[in-house]
């Protein structure tokens, strides 16, 4: 069990788990609030560039997990990211706390689309949108 206060997230924060990627670079967290995502994870060095600012693809990471996690709405439905378009806004540093806000703008059956805004200390850095696919499990 991945622990928010392990990674200096605040405690109503919860992992989602089923994602080895995300855990390894994240971990990643997240809270639902009437209908909104909220998200966060605290920036190591290892997510940083070599200009000492978080890396463009841990950010873009960040934002499809937030994205995903709006689809499936936290729950152990599978998805999978059909597009994701990301504008870079401003940086983040070592000891932030990234925090995203992403919502629903349209449910289908099976692609949902949403978008995300990511800040630190409640300046935007990064908005994203994308498009994911809700995945069924096959029936035998």
């Amino acid at each position: 069990m991945i622990d928010p206060k392990d990674y200096d997230v605040p405690l109503q924060y919860r992992h989602w788990s089923g994602d080895l990627a995300e855990d390894r670079v994240g971990p990643f967290f997240f809270k639902i609030e009437e209908g909104v995502v909220y998200s966060a994870f605290r920036l190591r060095e290892e997510h940083c560039n070599s200009h000492h600012s978080a890396h463009g693809g841990i950010l873009m990471m960040f934002a499809d997990y937030s994205l995903c996690i709006a689809a499936n709405e936290g729950e152990e439905e599978s998805v999978a990211t059909v597009s994701c378009n990301s504008e870079f806004i401003g940086p983040a540093h070592v000891g932030d706390l990234i925090c995203g806000r992403a919502e629903v703008s349209r449910r289908g059956g099976s692609l949902v689309f949403a978008r995300v805004q990511l800040s630190v200390n409640d300046t935007l850095i990064l908005n994203a949108s994308g498009v994911i696919k809700r995945l069924r499990k096959k029936s035998r």
